[in-house]
């Protein structure tokens, strides 16, 4: 029987964050995935999808000791530009920029390939002696009690844990093992992700380009190969994604060009497209005896607004913080009790609103995306609701 203070069922880039984030605070810590990561661009099954690290994100990473390995391969967010584009011809109509100097002297966040992210965090790993990251193993069983959790390993190892966290995805098996729902909320939607050269440079500006179906968003990478670079997550309707993703290279390429209305000119495929269902989902709750869930395994949103991995943050953040406070009580029902509730009325309230943003952007009706349209206008032409929108955005409550 291996004894650790905390068991992670994960490897990806939440899960590898969360090793990070409490071996540092100093607990011992396993972390093991069924997967081992891929830590290339250009192998089979890397995940071409980029994060955004939001400013409260990107300083929980400075206290753990991973943004010096992040920050020169990461490309500042210093503008969000809004367009839409849902007029009777494809091109835009309206472009309105949130700028985050109207806020602070700091970007907006930073961006970062996953596959890099993956490679970065294993390599940190490796300095923490008092974390294991164990990728090939999976977890097999969960048996808890009150003073501890009893986990099988795919291995055949049994480890015994004072705390469990699940950061193992939407279909999470720790959160099923422990016997807590989610909704699920499905919209026929798909993501292509996929990363893209083109002649004119994206100057750290953030690009969401909305007709319907979904945006289409541009995110600023470092050049690639003397050309800049972008990530474009591109959300459609399930049967036109299949489509699309199907389209030989040069035709994939016209569509993505006119899709994203030649605001930096032709685009040009840099990698392989892989393709994402998306969904929402919140967990009825976030713990259960021995057990937090953080991440996708408690909640998933579409990819709008960067939302996504800096609730999880958000969620270790919060989870540290309690461990800190009171070390011997880690994993302990009141513990795991003061979690939730200090994670899952915000975490609710903003799967809730992406939801709306996301229906909203996959509006076809022509009178809805002028409705569209005007409300963007309407809330851009308030500095004090602007400035606040942008707060909520970061992450900020008040």
């Amino acid at each position: 029987m291996t004894d650790v203070d905390i068991l992670i069922s994960g490897g990806g880039v939440a899960g590898l964050t969360a090793a990070s984030v409490f071996g540092t605070a100093g607990f011992s810590v396993l972390c093991v995935d069924p997967a081992p990561p891929i830590t290339a661009r250009d192998t089979e099954g890397a995940d071409l999808r980029t994060t955004a690290f939001l400013q409260p994100a990107q300083k929980l990473l400075e206290e753990v000791g991973l943004w010096d390995r992040l920050k020169d391969h990461a490309t500042p967010l210093e503008v969000m530009r809004i367009v839409d584009a849902g007029g009777a011809e494809p091109e835009p109509r309206i472009t309105k920029e949130f700028k985050s100097a109207e806020l602070s002297n700091l970007p907006f966040g930073w961006n970062l390939p996953n596959w890099l992210l993956r490679r970065e965090m294993v390599a940190h790993l490796d300095t923490l002696p008092n974390v294991e990251f164990c990728p090939g193993t999976g977890t097999a069983s969960l048996l808890t009690r009150t003073a501890e959790a009893r986990v099988g390993l795919s291995d055949g190892t049994r480890v015994r844990a004072r705390l469990v966290i699940a950061a193992d995805g939407r279909a999470s098996p720790i959160r099923i093992a422990a016997g807590i729902d989610a909704t699920t909320t499905r919209y026929g939607q798909k993501a292509l992700a996929f990363a893209v050269t083109h002649p004119i440079p994206h100057a750290n500006v953030s690009t969401e380009i909305h007709r319907s179906g979904g945006p289409f968003t541009l995110v600023p990478l470092p050049d690639h190969e003397g050309m800049p670079s972008s990530g474009v997550v591109w959300m459609e309707r399930g049967p036109e994604a299949t489509r699309l993703a199907a389209l030989d290279t040069d035709a994939f390429e016209a569509e993505m060009s006119a899709r994203s209305c030649h605001l930096f000119g032709p685009l040009t495929l840099a990698s392989r497209r892989t393709v994402w269902p998306i969904i929402s989902q919140m967990a009825e709750r976030l713990w259960s005896e021995r057990v937090a869930l953080v991440a996708e395994a408690a909640h998933v949103v579409p990819p709008i607004g960067a939302q996504g991995l800096n609730m999880s943050l958000g969620d270790m953040r919060a989870l540290r913080d309690l461990a800190l406070a009171a070390p011997d009580d880690l994993g302990s029902r009141d513990m795991l009790q003061k979690y939730h509730r200090a994670r899952h009325t915000e975490v609710r309230a903003r799967v809730a609103g992406i939801d709306l943003l996301n229906r909203a952007s996959m509006m076809h009706a022509q009178p809805l995306r002028d409705a569209r349209a005007m409300g963007l206008n309407a809330l851009y032409a308030l500095p004090p609701v602007r400035k606040t929108l942008m707060q909520m955005g970061l992450g900020a409550r008040g």
